[in-house]
């Protein structure tokens, strides 16, 4: 029988553990790591939920362990609920179990879907995009700590007396905010469970005998989420594409350090769109609103995090030289003596190789780095410092530059902070120490490849010199290796996982558009195949042709002839490109 929600507003404890029962007419979720006497129950026709007290009897087949529930998506003609199937510890922060989903399952309830209804053909192409959803990398939570805070915001939530996690999460970090919405309506706070995007690693270590844990945490915002080339700049609201807080965390002595940086794209409006091509142009748009986003995005940075220092690292010439003119005449127009913009174009000075070179940028900033500090307190909550400014890293992709530059400064800070707690002398620096060298170098690389391949699809070029502090022939070829798998994930998969994050991120608002741009013609099904095989065909005709030249000019006007259609092909491909590649459907790129 159903039971009232009023019924169980005493009920707090989130459910870490349970056994989903899928019968004809509902779904049950029963914790098993408690005593519970209500569960969840879903319609498997409506998508409704309630509580129940009945459970099926013990023989009733297709009971799964599942580790909790993402949220509920609502669609045009069915509902879908989100449930983790699998999880994997990753270590602790603040003293508590962090997770990995390893696998997330959807669940079907639209048992009423049986005619081919328009709304039901639009569905079809809704369902498609679940099913990329289930393969979501870098997902995180944990049962009983916010991990979307860092440690001074965390340190302002704690001094709350609510006891739910998700109240006081930052929803920049939240990658299920949407789905937990019906969750957090009906007040079913056993079933709330924030999950984030990004990246937790951790590493321990012994310097000079002491014990030294360092954790690296990155946090995607949602807010312009997506796909390398389908996301870029900034919005109109100020927020930009592949935003990343990533926070640095030394625990030793009972001493607990923080130090936090931003990653992010150049917060004008510009765009790359895909056309075949293996580095498409970058165009500037929509020029009159550019100020606005500009100083929309940099007042926030403001207030949230105090100073900030922008580093611009993108070339100053060349194909990147359009969005460095835009991006710095932008900065000279914030009267802000706050924020400072700094342009260090990273591969003029530093090179493919010379990533010392880094130095100079640092060099550049340490007065302001010195003012900004980071987070420290002790074991008994004593706060010693606070962290009162950021650094706001950039290049294009925002991944593998940034990611170089970012594990300096990492670097930097936790020499300063092992100083400050007396494990280092004012002498001492992190590559002294083999082991701690070793692992910090690998935590950076892993940071890196898990925001990059969120993001691009592969992992961060670059990766060896963070490993190993130094170029190598093997990183070269992975690096030209993972080039080319972002130019066939960009070109010919990210429209549909655009669309994917979009959906589930909340840009788009079902049922709210045209839905006739959601079905695939037959010309776009076959056009990119018909025309790949024309051109190849075309090719192979053309080079036999070739090597049958002799004095015969008709076979000379043949091959001529073979190699002109060939090349028109070639000509139509490119210049329809744009058309050809795999292409977002539910949202305009800015």
């Amino acid at each position: 029988m159903g039971l009232k929600m009023d019924d169980f507003s005493e009920i707090q404890k989130r459910s870490t553990r349970m056994r989903l029962w899928e019968l004809p007419d509902v779904y049950v979720l029963e914790p098993t790591d408690s005593m519970a006497t209500q569960f969840l129950s879903i319609n498997r026709s409506t998508g409704d939920l309630s509580y129940t007290s009945q459970l099926p009897d013990s023989d009733v087949p297709h009971a799964q362990i599942v580790f909790g529930l993402a949220g509920i998506l609502r669609l045009v003609a069915g509902t879908y609920a989100v449930v983790i199937t699998g999880r994997q510890s990753m270590g602790t922060y603040r003293g508590h179990s962090v997770y990995r989903v390893s696998s997330l399952r959807v669940l079907p309830c639209n048992n009423n879907l049986h005619r081919a209804t328009p709304e039901e053909k639009e569905e079809a192409y809704f369902v498609g995009l679940l099913k990329a959803l289930e393969s979501t990398p870098g997902l995180y939570f944990s049962y009983d700590v916010d991990l979307t805070l860092n440690a001074d915001k965390f340190q302002a939530a704690a001094m709350s007396e609510c006891p739910s996690i998700w109240k006081h999460a930052d929803d920049r970090f939240l990658w299920n905010r949407k789905l937990m919405k019906e969750l957090i309506d009906k007040q079913m706070e056993p079933y709330i469970l924030p999950v984030i995007q990004g990246s937790f690693q951790t590493i321990d270590s012994v310097v000079k005998g002491k014990a030294v844990t360092v954790t690296l945490i990155a946090r995607r915002s949602m807010r312009r989420a997506g796909t390398r080339m389908w996301r870029r700049g900034a919005d109109l609201d100020g927020n930009v594409a592949n935003f990343v807080e990533t926070e640095q965390i030394l625990e030793s002595q009972g001493y607990f350090a923080s130090y936090t940086q931003l990653r992010g794209s150049i917060p004008v409006l510009w765009e790359q769109i895909v056309d075949l091509t293996y580095k498409p142009k970058i165009k500037t748009i929509n020029y009159e609103n550019t100020q606005k986003a500009v100083e929309k995005h940099f007042d926030d940075l403001h207030k949230r995090y105090g100073d900030v220092v922008a580093i611009d690292l993108i070339n100053q010439q060349g194909s990147e030289g359009v969005l460095s003119i835009a991006f710095g005449e932008s900065m000279l127009k914030i009267s802000n003596n706050h924020i400072r913009y700094l342009p260090f174009d990273f591969h003029k000075i530093c090179g493919h190789i010379h990533f010392e070179r880094l130095s100079i940028l640092y060099n550049q900033i340490l007065e302001d780095l010195t003012k900004h500090g980071y987070h420290l307190r002790d074991q008994d909550g004593n706060i010693f410092k606070e962290q009162k400014g950021v650094v706001r890293t950039n290049c294009i992709d925002c991944l593998d530059r940034t990611n170089v530059t970012q594990s300096l400064l990492g670097r930097k800070a936790l020499e300063a902070q092992l100083q400050r707690i007396g494990i280092f002398e004012s002498t001492n620096t992190v590559a002294q120490f083999e082991a701690l060298e070793a692992k910090f170098k690998f935590l950076w690389a892993d940071h890196g490849d898990d925001v990059s391949i969120q993001y691009s699809g592969t992992g961060a070029l670059k990766g060896d010199f963070v490993r190993f502090g130094r170029r190598t022939i093997r990183g070269l070829l992975q690096d030209g290796f993972n080039a080319a798998a972002r130019y066939y994930l960009n070109n010919f998969r990210d429209g549909n996982k655009q669309d994917s994050i979009d959906l589930v991120a909340g840009s788009y608002e079902v049922g709210g558009g045209d839905s006739s741009r959601l079905q695939i013609t037959l010309i776009e099904t076959v056009a990119l195949p018909g025309a790949l095989v024309a051109l190849i065909a075309g090719a192979y005709f053309t080079s036999i042709a070739g090597r049958q030249l002799g004095s015969d000019v008709y076979q000379y006007l043949y091959t001529l002839l073979l190699a002109g259609v060939t090349g028109g092909i070639a000509a139509g491909i490119r210049s329809q490109g744009r058309y050809l590649a795999n292409r977002p459907r539910l949202c305009k790129t800015v």
